[in-house]
Formats: C-alpha cells, sequence, structure tokens
C-alpha cells in the first residue's frame, strides 16, 4: 500500500512539474487570420448598417403618392451606378465563385454593390442587406486571403469565413450564420465545404461582437411573437402541414419570379431602364400598401401586432410576393431572406385566421422556416437563425418545417448556381 502511494504521489508531482500549455492552434497565425477577417467584417457591416438606416430614414419622408417618384429615382440612380461602375452580381454569382473560382470573390466590384444596394434597399426595395454584406465581406475576406498569400482550400475558407460575417451581423446569430454561408454554397453536397465551419464561426464571432459594439446590438429576440406553449406531440404534425402550405407558396414565388423574369428579358432594355420601371411598379404597390415597402426587418413586427383582417392579409401575401419577384428581376440589388420571412408570417397569420384554435406563433414560424427553406435550401442554419431572431426556443418544430421545405423544394433550385448539374472546372 506504501509502494503505491508513494507511486502516485510522485506521479502526481511530475504531473504539477510540467509547464502549463496553452493549444498552440490558439494563438497560430491562422487563428489570427479568421480573427481579424470576422473583426473587419464586423466593422464594414456595421458601418454599412448605419448609413443604410440614416439613408432610409431620409427617404421615409416621402410618403403618400410622393412614394412612387422616390422609388423610381433611386431605382434609376441604381441602375445609372451598375451600368457605369460595373455589374456586382447577386448571390448565384457568389455560390459559382466560392464552388468553381478556388474561392476568390473579386472586391473591384464592392463599390457598385454598395452604393446600388444603398439605393435599393434605404427606398423602400423588397431586398434586403444581406446579399451585399455578404458579397462585400466574403471579397474582403479573399483580399485579406492574398494578402496572407494564401491557396487553395485556405484561401476558399478565408472567403467562407467573410461572408459568415456578414450573415452573421445581420441575423445576430453566429452559428447560424456561418452554417448559412456553408449550406447556401450547394444544397446537395455542403457537406464538402464543412472543412471551413471552424473559420466562419471564429469569424462569426469577432463580426458579432464588432457589430454590436457599433451599433449597441442588444441580446434577444427581433420578432415579438407571443410565447408558444408546446401542447404535445401533435405540434410536430401541425408545425409539418404547415410547412406544407408555406412550400407550395414558396412554388407559387419561384414561378412568379420566373414570369417576371422573362417578362424584364423579353427585350434587351439597358438596366437603369429596368429599375426605373422596377421602381415605379414598386412605387405603386407601397403606394396602396405601404406595409410591403422594405424589406421586412421592421416590418415584420407591425404585421403581427397590425391585427389585420383576412382579406387584407391575403392582400398583402399576393402582392409581397409581387414586390419581392419584381426587386428581384428587374436589377434592384439585395437579399431575399427576410422578404420570405416576411411572407412567412403574413401565411401564417392567414392560417390563424382560418383556424383560430391554431397556436399563432407555431404557425407563423413554421411557415417562414419552410418558405426560406424551399428557396434557400438551408434547413439547418435556418432553424438556428429563427430560434434566434424570433426567440421560439424549440427548436425541433422548426427543424421539422425546415426540413419539409427543404425537401418538398423544387428539383430545380432557386438559386441556379446551386443545381447539380454544374460540374467543377
Amino acid at each position: 500500500m506504501k509502494i503505491n502511494r508513494r507511486r502516485r504521489l510522485i506521479r502526481t508531482f511530475n504531473l504539477l512539474d510540467q509547464p502549463i500549455r496553452f493549444n498552440p492552434f490558439v494563438f497560430s497565425r491562422t487563428f489570427f487570420m479568421w480573427a481579424f477577417t470576422g473583426l473587419v467584417g464586423g466593422v464594414i457591416a456595421g458601418l454599412y448598417w448605419i448609413v443604410l438606416e440614416y439613408f432610409t430614414d431620409f427617404l421615409a419622408q416621402y410618403q403618400g403618392w410622393m412614394v412612387i417618384p422616390t422609388m423610381a429615382v433611386c431605382g434609376l440612380l441604381a441602375g445609372l451606378v451598375i451600368h457605369f461602375i460595373g455589374d456586382p452580381g447577386e448571390i448565384h454569382l457568389i455560390v459559382n465563385n466560392i464552388r468553381f473560382n478556388k474561392g476568390k470573390l473579386d472586391p473591384k466590384n464592392n463599390p457598385s454593390m454598395i452604393l446600388s444596394s444603398l439605393f435599393c434597399v434605404a427606398s423602400g426595395g423588397s431586398l434586403g442587406p444581406e446579399a451585399p454584406l455578404v458579397q462585400v465581406t466574403g471579397s474582403t475576406g479573399t483580399w485579406l486571403g492574398k494578402i496572407f498569400r494564401l491557396k487553395g482550400e485556405e484561401l476558399r475558407s478565408l472567403s467562407i469565413a467573410g461572408m459568415a460575417s456578414g450573415f452573421t451581423a445581420l441575423f445576430g446569430a453566429p452559428l447560424g450564420g456561418s452554417l448559412f454561408s456553408l449550406e447556401i454554397l450547394h444544397h446537395k453536397h455542403a457537406v464538402e465545404y464543412y472543412k471551413a465551419i471552424i473559420p466562419a464561426l471564429v469569424a462569426s464571432c469577432f463580426s458579432y461582437v464588432m457589430f454590436a459594439l457599433i451599433i449597441h446590438l442588444g441580446i434577444g429576440a427581433t420578432w415579438n411573437l407571443k410565447a408558444y406553449h408546446y401542447s404535445g406531440v401533435y405540434d410536430f404534425m401541425y408545425a409539418c402541414m404547415f410547412a406544407v402550405i408555406a412550400t407550395f407558396v414558396g412554388w407559387l414565388f419561384i414561378f412568379v419570379v420566373k414570369f417576371f423574369k422573362k417578362v424584364f428579358e423579353y427585350r434587351n432594355f439597358p438596366i437603369y431602364v429596368k429599375t426605373l420601371v422596377g421602381g415605379i411598379v414598386l412605387g405603386i404597390i407601397a403606394f396602396y400598401f405601404p406595409i410591403t415597402r422594405y424589406f421586412g426587418h421592421h416590418e415584420v413586427n407591425e404585421l403581427i401586432g397590425g391585427g389585420f383582417s383576412l382579406n387584407f392579409l391575403l392582400l398583402i401575401l399576393v402582392f409581397k410576393i409581387l414586390a419581392i419577384a419584381i426587386t428581384v428581376t428587374s436589377g434592384w440589388r439585395g437579399g431575399f431572406i427576410i422578404p420570405l420571412f416576411f411572407v412567412g408570417t403574413t401565411l401564417g397569420l392567414i392560417i390563424h385566421h382560418l383556424f383560430p384554435s391554431v397556436d399563432t406563433t407555431l404557425a407563423i414560424v413554421s411557415c417562414m422556416a419552410a418558405i426560406n427553406a424551399c428557396v434557400t435550401r438551408t434547413p439547418m442554419s435556418t432553424t438556428i437563425i429563427l430560434g434566434t431572431l424570433t426567440g421560439f426556443t424549440y427548436f425541433v418544430p422548426i427543424l421539422f418545417a425546415s426540413l419539409t421545405g427543404y425537401f418538398l423544394a423544387p428539383k430545380i433550385p432557386f438559386i441556379g448556381s446551386q443545381s447539380e448539374k454544374i460540374t467543377e472546372e
């Protein structure tokens, strides 16, 4: 016994005698590159958001019939910026560059993207700032990667980390933003990009902190939904049923976008003519239905607490889908994720009107999740992002709804570059 005690005592002293060592990775050059990318992304997102809010407040004073010339002029200016400075592309171009251009996002288009998106988003277009932010922060990651002399997968990972920092700043969800930057790349083989999950997470966390410091972001839900009370295992079935309805609306949205895309591509007009026409039509819709103006960040709360009638909600649903489709196809710049959440909120309220016994919050969140997963094919990140934005802490019903929308989505994805027919060169 004494010998065993002595042996244990000797092993203990030997262990204590060893110097304390941290994981060398924490203090490696790679970690600092990811962290620095996140910090820069957070600063860019914070400054963009401040300018966007000031510009939006300035243009918001034009109400009533003045909204029509305001949006028309902003559409024209956005088109002129794209025509003379350069076309920054859309989300499908970002996906293609990450997949087939060795992860390189060209920063030369950033000035055009920033200026055109400010005109489009601030004036009231039905697209949000997520696509501009992701383009700018992702290309910043590429630029930093070239400075650090990265190549191959290291450069691609830093570009994805930059994209994640942009998503995170907007959604306020580091984990959701990280997963979204990976899932959006390819709907079937996204796992091939999950080697970039740690770079994305690190950059997202640093971006979130920097963005929160700049705009004084608080912790808590963005949208004020009523508290959800779990009523039994049937809630999962209800979530899937609501998701089926929302997926049908998602299909409808995709077909409406394709229709208007053919309309705007029928004649080869200059981009500024298309954006001008789009601005006039969007202004008319916003004049008759003011709640459809803007991308929905603040309007979702107005919708939830508005107490609107069933007929008015149906009109909002139809004209919001039309507004998003026209904004996307007429050359206006921005992202459609939060606008789709607005559509999901409207649909959830319609379902509650038709079936008053249905839990409103469950219906809204399920519709939000399904329609976004149907269009963007991002079920995992959609679940986490919605949990953050709505304060809905029961992730399982959201996941059921997201997967329903994902598996019932059209065979040909809305984001064309997600198609598996494209082969890497």
